[in-house]
């Protein structure tokens, strides 16, 4: 590519929501340098790049991303460039991959082991881990978050409880390290070890040492029937540290709370008129996607991997399992009750022996109970599995997809497991811009960019991207509007989306013609401000 570019003749969508509107773009030095009225850019030092009427937009910004270990991986990981997706916030439900302390990396490996493909993570501080993610180098770029889990697990391991003086100091500590290194904001996951331990004085201790206006990102303690005590929580301690609040995924996770969207939103927006900066993602899809582990209730979390495995030994820790999850107080987040034995697949394992069947579908097969059948394979997979819960509905989507501050998440779990993984990994992106906007009109084209870039760019301090004007960084997407569509399903999950034509990373065409050019071209971002 020559140094100058001319994207001539295309329909520009500028992400901040104006209509789209005809206009030729010059990209020099990785930069938008100018933006004109079709031919009125020269062409004579620039190689130029006939768009025929197709929509040019900001890249895509994932707000939920689990990629992580996308550097790490010897192949590149092409499930979010292919969709448009330039830019990826990691370190998303608690999970980082740093800090770690040499006291309990054991139990942060045995933690991660349940979602992440097996890693080294030699490394103990985030500089340390960023040197090793950087001479890798990105397919997207990457903004993180640092993760309570592994600041927690740092300090006191996967023990039950409050953090004492000395360990809530050593989180304060590390906080503030992986802020002066580089952290977007701090996130928590409060329905899996060890987060589900804490309470609210722990997490407000250390939103309070992220600098002003860094988000708090949380996967709330409850998407079912305690979602709205949760969204409540969420709001509280973001308010009582004084930063702005991020709500992962926003749903109405299972049947005892269909129909209850507008309350969640509710609470967010009464939140928000009382000066609360509260904001919220989604993925567009009715069925969510974790470990497997999720599952169990809290109290058989505490102690890590060897102490879950022993339980799951226990007859006596069985029975009190079992009691638990056909009993449901409401307590905790019951995925079982929430969707049934039959709504809950496994998406992939360490053999991949069961990938794509449902628990009842295993049971079956094996001839037990259902509740046998997570037991076993969560004991012969040594908790190394991941799941899919169908637990949504449309109607509850698509009104969060409608609220005007509303952005989008593929909450896709790390690459490199194998098996058959959520397809929002490959789809979302292209699936909002088919499905919902095309084909239901439940979005504009320029509305779903917006919530997909300059939202995004904002609540996360990206500066330079979300927009197409000059001056801007050349991260931009070329797409048919009349085909874009998502191709993976719960069948086939790893399939590309169509009618993504090209990417640009940075100015560098990383997708051209579809197909990806197989060079990392992406960054780890900075953030603005202090």
């Amino acid at each position: 590519m020559s140094e100058r570019t001319l994207l001539r003749g295309g329909r520009l969508v500028d992400g901040t929501g104006s209509p789209a509107t005809p206009a030729d773009l010059l990209l020099e030095g990785g930069l938008v340098v100018a933006v004109e009225a079709p031919g009125r850019l020269g062409a004579a030092t620039a190689q130029v790049r006939e768009l025929s009427g197709a929509v040019v937009c900001p890249g895509f910004i994932d707000v939920h991303s689990h990629a992580d270990n996308a550097p790490l991986l010897a192949e590149d990981d092409r499930s979010k460039i292919t969709q448009g997706v330039t830019t990826e916030v990691v370190g998303n439900c608690g999970f980082s991959l740093a800090p770690v302390s040499d006291a309990h990396r054991d139990a942060l490996r045995g933690l991660m082991s349940r979602v992440f493909p097996p890693l080294a993570a030699d490394w103990s501080t985030l500089p340390e881990l960023f040197a090793v993610t950087d001479a890798a180098g990105y397919v997207t770029n990457y903004a993180p978050l640092v993760g309570h889990h592994s600041l927690r697990v740092a300090a006191m391991g996967m023990a039950d409880g409050a953090p004492d003086a000395d360990h809530l100091a050593a989180m304060r500590r590390a906080t503030q390290e992986a802020f002066e290194a580089g952290a977007f904001g701090l996130s928590t996951g409060l329905i899996y070890p060890p987060g589900l331990f804490a309470r609210d004085a722990e997490i407000q201790a250390l939103a309070e040492v992220m600098p002003a206006g860094r988000p708090y990102v949380t996967h709330m303690r409850g998407e079912g029937r305690m979602l709205l005590d949760s969204i409540a929580e969420a709001i509280r301690i973001g308010e009582a540290a004084g930063r702005p609040v991020h709500v992962s995924h926003l749903k109405a996770a299972g049947r005892k709370v269909w129909g209850r969207m507008g309350e969640a939103l509710a609470l967010l927006d009464a939140a928000r008129e009382r000066g609360v900066d509260v904001t919220h993602d989604v993925y567009p899809y009715l069925a969510g996607s974790t470990m497997l582990t999720a599952t169990l209730p809290p109290w058989f979390q505490e102690g890590g991997n060897p102490s879950v495995l022993r339980r799951l030994a226990d007859p006596a820790s069985v029975d009190r399992l079992r009691r638990d999850i056909e009993s449901d107080d409401g307590a905790w987040e019951n995925h079982v009750d929430a969707c049934g034995w039959s709504g809950i697949v496994v998406a992939s394992t360490r053999s991949h022996t069961h990938d794509g069947k449902s628990l009842q579908q295993i049971a079956d097969d094996t001839g037990v109970e259902p509740l046998q059948a997570l037991i076993d394979v969560l004991r012969a997979e040594e908790l190394e599995a991941s799941m899919i819960i169908f637990s949504m509905r449309e109607d509850d989507l698509v009104e969060a997809l409608r609220h005007p501050l509303t952005m989008v998440g593929s909450d896709g779990l790390p690459p490199g497991g194998g098996g058959r993984p959520h397809p929002r990994m490959w789809g979302t992106f292209p699936r909002v811009l088919s499905r919902y906007v095309r084909e239901t009109g439940v979005l504009s084209l320029e509305e779903a960019i917006r919530k997909m870039t300059s939202l995004p760019a904002r609540r996360f301090g990206l500066q330079g991207r979300g927009e197409v004007r000059p001056g801007a960084v050349a991260d931009l997407v070329v797409l048919d509007p009349a085909v874009v569509h998502d191709e993976a399903d719960y069948a086939d999950p790893v399939r590309p989306a169509c009618g993504i034509a090209d990417v640009f990373v940075g100015g560098h065409p990383a997708v051209d013609g579809g197909t990806y050019m197989g060079r990392r071209h992406g960054t780890r971002l900075a953030p603005a401000g202090p």
